[in-house]
C-alpha cells in the first residue's frame, strides 16, 4: 500500500486556568493563560504546512465540561482553517469534554467527524487505502467500566486499523481512571495503530504495532514537566515511523544550582541567573522550580540570615527584564546536598533563649492569640507539659530553617 500520515494528538485543555499561578507578573500571566492556544496555534500551523490525510484527537479538548466561549470559538477557527486545506479531523471526547456537559455550541465544519457516545468505526479513504478508525466519545464524565470489548477484532487485511481510545492503563493511577484497558488486550484487536488519551506524560507503550499517549500540548502545573506536543505518524504495511512534534509555548521544568565552592552572596546569585539563561537558549519561556545543591559548611552562614523568600524575590528581581519571560516558582535547598551544619553563635544563642524561657514568658508569647474574643473560645488551656512541647518544636523548625533543610 501507499504510506498515509496523521497526526495524533490529545489532552489540548484549552483555556487552563492556570490554578497557583496568580502571583505570576500580569503580562506573565497572560502569557501563561494564552500558552494552550499557543500550543494549539502550533499544532493547527504545522498540519497547514505538512499537509497529514488526517488528524486525531483523543479527548480532553477543553479543560472542562464547561466549555469556554472562547476556547470553543478558537478551537472552531482552527478546524475551519484546517478544512480549508481538506485536512479531515476526528474527535473522540473524554472525560474533561464529555458529551452531557453545558455549553453555548458551535458547529463544527464538514471536515470534522466526532465519535458517538457508542464505539463506532469510521471509513476513510486515502489514496484507494482504506483506514477504519474505531473509538467513541464519552457519554457522561465517568465512564470508569473498560470498553475494550466494545471494540471491534479486525480482520480486514488491506485495510489500516486505528483505534481512538481516551483511558487509563490498568494499574495505573496517576490519573482518574477511566475506560482501563491493558496492552495484551489492545493488542488482541489486531489495530496498526493505537492511539491513546488522558495521561499528559508523552508514553509509548508498544512498538509494533504502536500504542501510545502523546501527553498533552503544553505544560499547566509542576506535574507536567518537560517539552509537550503531538505525534506525526506515517503507517505503511511494513513499519510506522512515529515522530514526536513539540508544540510547549512555556516549559515547566526542575532546575538544578550547584553550589559547590560559593561563598558569597553574588556567586549564588550568579549561579543561579547562569542555569535560567541556559535554560532560556535551550526553551526559551519557563516556569521553573530552582533547587540548591552541593550546599556546604562553608557557605551555610549565606541563609543564617536571609530567608529563601528574600533569595527568591531577588533572583525574581533579577529576571524582570529578561526575555523570553522565566518565573521562578520557588527556591528550595535538597535536603539530601546539606552537610552537617554546627550553628553559628547567633544561631546557639536563639536556641539557648528558647531553652531558658520559663512558663510566664511562654505564655507572655501566645498570650494575643488566647486574650482573642473570638479565637480563644476554641483553645484548650496550655498545660506545662504543652509549653515544653511548643519550645521543643519551635528549636526543631528554627534548626531546620537554618540549617537549610527546607526553603
Amino acid at each position: 500500500m501507499s504510506s498515509i500520515r496523521f497526526f495524533h494528538t490529545a489532552d489540548l485543555h484549552l483555556d487552563s486556568p492556570f490554578k497557583g499561578m496568580s502571583d505570576l507578573p500580569d503580562k506573565a500571566f497572560e502569557q501563561l493563560r494564552n500558552s494552550t492556544f499557543e500550543a494549539f496555534a502550533t499544532l493547527i500551523q504545522k498540519a497547514i504546512e505538512e499537509k497529514p490525510d488526517f488528524i486525531l484527537i483523543v479527548g480532553d479538548i477543553y479543560d472542562g465540561e464547561d466549555r469556554s466561549l472562547r476556547a470553543q470559538k478558537i478551537f472552531q477557527d482552527g478546524m475551519k482553517q484546517l478544512g480549508q486545506h481538506k485536512i479531515p479531523v476526528v474527535i473522540s471526547y473524554g472525560n474533561h469534554d464529555h458529551l452531557k456537559g453545558k455549553w453555548t455550541r458551535f458547529s463544527l465544519p464538514e471536515n470534522v467527524y466526532v465519535m458517538p457516545p457508542k464505539t463506532t468505526t469510521l471509513v476513510l479513504n486515502i489514496r484507494d487505502v482504506q483506514v477504519n478508525i474505531y473509538g467513541f466519545s464519552y457519554p457522561e464524565r465517568h465512564v470508569t467500566q473498560s470498553m475494550i470489548d466494545t471494540y471491534p477484532v479486525a480482520t480486514e487485511q488491506d485495510a489500516v486499523h486505528i483505534g481512538m481510545l481516551h483511558g487509563s492503563l490498568q494499574g495505573n493511577t496517576t490519573h482518574d481512571v477511566y475506560a482501563p484497558f491493558t496492552v495484551e488486550e489492545l493488542l488482541s484487536k489486531n489495530y496498526d495503530y493505537w492511539a491513546l488519551g488522558h495521561i499528559h506524560k508523552r508514553q509509548v507503550l508498544h512498538i509494533d504495532p504502536p500504542i501510545i499517549y502523546p501527553g498533552n500540548i503544553q505544560s499547566r502545573h509542576r506535574k507536567e514537566q518537560g517539552i509537550k506536543g503531538f505525534y506525526d505518524v506515517t503507517m505503511t504495511h511494513f513499519a510506522a515511523d512515529c515522530t514526536f512534534i513539540p508544540t510547549s509555548t512555556i516549559v515547566y521544568d526542575n532546575l538544578q544550582v550547584d553550589c559547590k565552592n560559593l561563598i558569597h552572596a553574588n556567586e549564588v546569585l550568579k549561579a543561579c541567573a547562569q542555569v535560567l539563561e541556559d535554560f532560556r537558549k535551550q526553551f526559551g519561556a519557563g516556569v521553573v522550580w530552582l533547587h540548591l545543591t552541593n550546599i556546604e559548611e562553608q557557605n551555610m552562614s549565606l541563609f543564617e540570615e536571609t530567608s529563601m523568600l528574600e533569595w527568591l524575590e531577588v533572583i525574581r528581581e533579577q529576571e524582570e527584564d529578561n526575555t523570553p519571560f522565566i518565573w521562578v516558582h520557588s527556591l528550595e535547598a535538597d535536603d539530601h546536598t546539606v552537610v552537617t551544619y554546627e550553628p553559628t553563635l547567633a544561631a546557639t544563642s536563639v536556641l539557648e533563649v528558647l531553652g531558658d524561657w520559663d512558663e510566664q514568658q511562654l505564655k507572655k508569647v501566645v498570650k494575643d492569640l488566647y486574650q482573642h474574643p473570638k479565637g480563644s473560645r476554641y483553645l484548650e488551656d496550655l498545660t506545662s507539659e504543652d509549653l515544653n512541647n511548643l519550645v521543643l518544636e519551635a528549636k526543631q523548625l528554627f534548626t531546620q530553617k537554618i540549617s537549610m533543610t527546607k526553603g
